[in-house]
C-alpha cells in the first residue's frame, strides 16, 4: 500500500512522465516513502509513547483566592489548617508548624508522576528555615524548593499555575499577628 501511495505521488508530481513497473519496485521499502506509518512490525523504530496529564481540562487550574489564620480559600473551597496543593488535588497536610516539615511530611511531593518542577513552602507569617536534610532530599529528587512566608507563597503558586508549570505547594496558615494589640500598663 505504501508503494502504491508513493507511485501516485510521483505520478502527480511528474506530470507527463510515464512510470513503468520497474520504477515502482524501487519504492517497495516502506522507509523510502514519507506516507508510511511505523507499526509494531517495524522493530526498534516503533516505540509507544506514554503521556501523563496532570490536568485534564486546559485552563482549569487551582488558584488560591485568600488566606487567613484559620486556613485558605482555594477555588471557593474552604480548607482549614495546613494544606498540600497537588494540582488538581487539595489535601490536608499533617504539620503543625515549620519545624514539623520533615523528610516524611514532604514525601508526598516527590512521589508524584509526572514529577513536579517546584515545591513552594509557605511557612506562616514569616519565612522560616527548613531542615537542611529535607532540602537535600528534594534536591536529590530533582525538585526545586522555594521557602517563603505564606502570603508570598500563595502569590508565587498562583503565578506559576497561571504559566502552566508543574508546581505544588505546602502551606501553613499565618499565625495571629499581635503587632497592633494595645498593651495595658
Amino acid at each position: 500500500m505504501a508503494s502504491v501511495m508513493c507511485a501516485r505521488l510521483l505520478q502527480r508530481s511528474a506530470r507527463g512522465f510515464n512510470l513503468s513497473t520497474r520504477t515502482t519496485t524501487a519504492f517497495s521499502s516502506p522507509f523510502q516513502c514519507r506516507a508510511h506509518r511505523l507499526g509494531p512490525g517495524d522493530d526498534e523504530l516503533y516505540q509507544r509513547t506514554t503521556v501523563s496529564i496532570m490536568q485534564k481540562e486546559p485552563g482549569a487550574s487551582i488558584m488560591i483566592h485568600g488566606y487567613s489564620t484559620r486556613g485558605f480559600n482555594i477555588d471557593d473551597n474552604k480548607v482549614y489548617g495546613p494544606c498540600a496543593l497537588l494540582p488538581p488535588a487539595i489535601l490536608q497536610w499533617n504539620v503543625g508548624g515549620h519545624e514539623d516539615i520533615s523528610e516524611e511530611s514532604v514525601s508526598l511531593f516527590h512521589l508524584l508522576e509526572p514529577r513536579i518542577e517546584m515545591l513552594i513552602l509557605g511557612t506562616g507569617s514569616r519565612t522560616e528555615r527548613i531542615n537542611p536534610k529535607v532540602l537535600a532530599l528534594l534536591k536529590k529528587k530533582g525538585i526545586a524548593v522555594e521557602v517563603q512566608d505564606t502570603a508570598n507563597a500563595c502569590a508565587t503558586f498562583n503565578f506559576m499555575m497561571s504559566e502552566g508549570r508543574l508546581v505544588a505547594a505546602g502551606l501553613i496558615p499565618p499565625s495571629v499577628s499581635k503587632a497592633l494589640e494595645v498593651q495595658e500598663e
